[in-house]
């Protein structure tokens, strides 16, 4: 398993917009193999801007990095920048080799 995370330092003002620009669009996540699970978390909020972070898994490394070749994921990114800055610099990119999952048993967890 891959997870890949992209962080973005949003504006205080602009968290309403930047959220309403990820419930929007058209991500075309579903259609690559190796995709299993997309988030958009929100994190803590400091001093000028709120933490989020967008967290996707994938079934391998592999998988992920045929997505960023794909036609796929330059339709989920051609969105045209609006006028108003959303974020603070550039989104930080993390990407993560699993080492271990410890899942509930679907059974115990009746």
């Amino acid at each position: 398993m891959f997870i890949a995370m992209n962080r973005f330092k949003v504006y205080k003002d602009a968290t309403q917009d930047f959220e309403q620009v990820w419930l929007g669009r058209d991500s075309h996540l579903g259609e690559m193999p190796g995709f299993v699970e997309f988030h958009l978390l929100r994190g803590p909020e400091a001093e000028d801007h709120v933490l989020y972070a967008s967290h996707t898994i994938w079934a391998s490394k592999a998988d992920f990095e045929a997505w960023t070749r794909s036609e796929q994921f330059r339709k989920a990114h051609s969105r045209a920048p609006g006028t108003k800055p959303l974020y603070l610099g550039h989104p930080q990119f993390e990407g993560f080799e699993t080492i271990q999952t410890v899942a509930r048993d679907a059974a115990a967890a009746g």
